[in-house]
């Protein structure tokens, strides 16, 4: 499915009217807070300290690993919440706030699947995604320069099975297995994993990524967990989102707001909207919602 440009994208109300309470915001990384290289907003930083200065929570919430997201965050990650793996794996300020793993049985009926899809011809890498690190074993400068940009702490193997029964000297906990596909993701790769869900979850998480996680895990279910953590309700959290993996954690807000360039299943789901990413779009609406504070 093709994302619907900005003008012709369903209309929906740009921001909500009258005072607001706002506790928590959660913001996806890539088609949302990060700008067009792929960077933090320099302005970030200013508007994450007014945020903290009002009692206001700032949380990324991505499916990138832990380690990718703090190290992005380094210079404010002090005392703050990171929503990682698309939400298998919730920490505030080094300490757990909730996870979900994988059974092993699960991870290797998936490797075998995929190993199964690369035979057919299919351009296919492959990360199991633990706690600790993940792993990969195609290691060709074309994948790991994709992988790495999502993963910080990336650790190559022979054979990823080997990571599940310790024979590779590893122990971790599973928490997702991602694919990054060379083709058309939604078409050419996802529709041949579906078989794998209920209870478990398939998720197209970007135009190049599919996502396998545990039953019941998704950053909605996640950021239900950090309401319940922190003491906040839905209408005083706002999130922002552009694609599939970010449905749940939309309508899990009462504030919730789809980028301009939004899949149009996002733009469904959401309750308002935010400009582009390009111009700062989530920083922008930030500005306005800090203005409408009771």
């Amino acid at each position: 499915m093709s994302t619907l440009p900005p003008d012709t994208a369903p209309a929906l109300p740009t921001l909500p009217e009258g005072p607001l309470d706002l506790r928590l915001v959660l913001v996806d990384m890539d088609g949302t807070l990060l700008d067009e290289h792929g960077e933090v907003p320099e302005p970030t930083w200013a508007m994450i300290d007014r945020l903290r200065e009002r009692g206001i929570v700032f949380a990324p919430a991505s499916g990138r690993q832990l380690h990718t997201l703090t190290a992005a965050f380094e210079r404010v990650a002090e005392g703050m919440v990171f929503v990682a793996e698309n939400g298998c794996l919730v920490v505030r300020d080094g300490e757990e706030i909730s996870s979900t793993v994988l059974d092993t049985p699960f991870v290797l009926d998936v490797l075998d699947t995929l190993d199964g899809l690369v035979a057919d011809g299919h351009d296919l890498g492959v990360v199991v995604c633990g706690k600790a690190s993940a792993y990969v074993s195609r290691t060709d400068e074309k994948f790991w320069a994709e992988a790495s940009r999502y993963y910080a702490r990336l650790t190559a193997v022979d054979d990823q099975r080997a990571v599940l029964d310790g024979s590779a000297g590893i122990e971790d906990e599973i928490v997702k297995i991602a694919v990054y596909s060379f083709e058309d993701v939604e078409k050419e790769v996802a529709p041949a994993l579906l078989h794998h869900r209920d209870p478990h979850q398939v998720v197209v998480s970007g135009h190049a990524w599919v996502d396998l996680m545990p039953p019941g895990a998704n950053k909605g279910v996640a950021v239900r967990a950090l309401q319940s953590s922190l003491g906040v309700t839905p209408a005083q959290t706002a999130a922002f989102g552009d694609y599939l993996n970010d449905l749940e954690m939309l309508r899990a807000v009462d504030l919730s707001f789809a980028m301009a360039e939004a899949h149009p299943a996002v733009v469904e789901a959401a309750a308002y909207r935010a400009p582009s990413f390009r111009d700062h779009g989530v920083l922008t609406v930030l500005e306005e919602l800090l203005a409408r504070l009771g």
